[in-house]
């Protein structure tokens, strides 16, 4: 089997993939979840003109020459507007949010005034067009607001409440079990033995799944063992998606790829030209997809982040792939790179106005504590030369 490169990877894994069916949920439930259909204003917003300004509401043409002398006729408040139409000569009380009376065309602030009683004398200051909100200045009703495959936020979920909306349908979300394989593995808050190490890796791939829109479980800890590997694997048959983390390499003990064929999953690939990360594979379980990931956490974490989150994207409906890189100079010197594509962790950084990205000096993939200083990946082509301090570089922030 070819060893692929990632774009060829990431185009196998979201080859087929229909989004998932949907389901409706009231808006108080629906933050972080993924549109099924465009939301369509119900109602006009602002439903009337309105002030946008405490003051009072007159004719512009009595603005000619200042000051001048107007009679108070009533007041317009939110929720308790003024019923009439403004003559000349008069002007309204009216307060922020509140309708503009029938026959007024400007706001006068309260700061440019002076009151006494019924009479309100205007002293200075033009009024200004924008302390009018004019009917429909913010949508429309009928109006297309929001687009399937948006992810809904505090000010998306703002957007569609005022619009009329109680409740939005959104993509289910995809159901994504998480197995950890090796006999040195305990559960995190275990004591290792002398020979055993914690599996962090679920930990980390469940939080970056769930951050990515994916309903992730926690399958636990599967020794090097072929029978007990694929009777944990058999328990996520009905689930979308099975990462597998370790066991994915030719080694020994490496027994996740043979207790996946001894299920009957087609492999589609089983490598990937790319550092770190080399020993990924990618098959099929009906309709199960497996991806299984390195044992090193930062392979598993990077892994996961650039071959699953695709997936959970196509899935929900939304743009497939990676985020564009930033080309920024580099702070540094780099070496000539090797024969894989590699993903250098690297902190981007701003002095006297200038962006630089620096390699972290450590690449080992079994290192995290680099990894959580690292706000960027530096992405190198295969056997790419020398670059010396000042080339632009292809950077990938770290949104994990």
């Amino acid at each position: 089997m070819a060893t692929l490169t990632v774009k060829q990877a990431i185009d196998l894994l979201v080859a087929g993939i229909e989004p998932l069916p949907s389901e409706t949920l009231p808006l108080a439930a629906a933050r972080t979840r993924t549109l099924a259909e465009p939301i369509i204003a119900h109602l006009t917003q602002p439903p009337f003109t309105a002030s946008a300004m405490d003051g009072y509401a007159v004719h512009l043409s009595d603005l000619a020459t200042l000051p001048t002398t107007l009679t108070i006729v009533g007041e317009s408040a939110a929720g308790a507007r003024f019923h009439g139409t403004l003559a000349r000569s008069q002007a309204v009380r009216i307060l922020t949010g509140a309708p503009v009376p029938d026959g007024a065309d400007a706001i006068v602030i309260q700061e440019n005034t002076r009151r006494d009683g019924t009479t309100l004398t205007i002293r200075n200051g033009a009024p200004d067009p924008a302390h009018i909100r004019p009917l429909g200045g913010d949508f429309r009703q009928g109006q297309r607001l929001l687009e399937a495959g948006q992810t809904l936020d505090a000010r998306t979920l703002t957007l569609a409440a005022a619009s009329g909306h109680a409740t939005v349908s959104v993509r289910r979300r995809p159901r994504v079990a998480i197995l950890a394989t090796g006999s040195e593995l305990v559960p995190p808050g275990t004591t290792p033995g002398p020979d055993q190490i914690v599996s962090s890796n679920p930990i980390g791939i469940a939080a970056l799944i769930e951050a990515f829109g994916g309903e992730p479980v926690l399958l636990g800890i599967a020794p090097d063992n072929l029978s007990a590997i694929a009777t944990l694997i058999e328990q996520a048959r009905d689930w979308d998606l099975l990462i597998t983390s370790g066991g994915a390499s030719v080694g020994d003990h490496d027994l996740v790829r043979p207790a996946l064929e001894s299920l009957g999953v087609a492999l589609d690939f089983w490598r990937i030209a790319m550092r770190p990360g080399n020993p990924v594979l990618f098959g099929r379980l009906g309709p199960l997809r497996v991806l299984g990931v390195p044992g090193n956490p930062v392979s598993a974490l990077l892994c996961t982040r650039i071959f699953a989150c695709p997936m959970i994207g196509a899935m929900l409906g939304r743009p497939a792939g990676q985020a564009a890189p930033r080309q920024i100079v580099l702070g540094s010197a780099l070496s000539l790179n090797g024969p894989r594509q590699h993903y250098m962790r690297a902190v981007i950084e701003t002095r006297d106005g200038r962006e630089t990205v620096s390699a972290v000096p450590n690449q080992d993939s079994s290192l995290l504590t680099p990894l959580t200083r690292a706000n960027g990946l530096i992405v190198r082509k295969p056997n790419a030369p020398p670059e010396p301090a000042g080339t632009p570089v292809p950077v990938i922030l770290i949104d994990f």
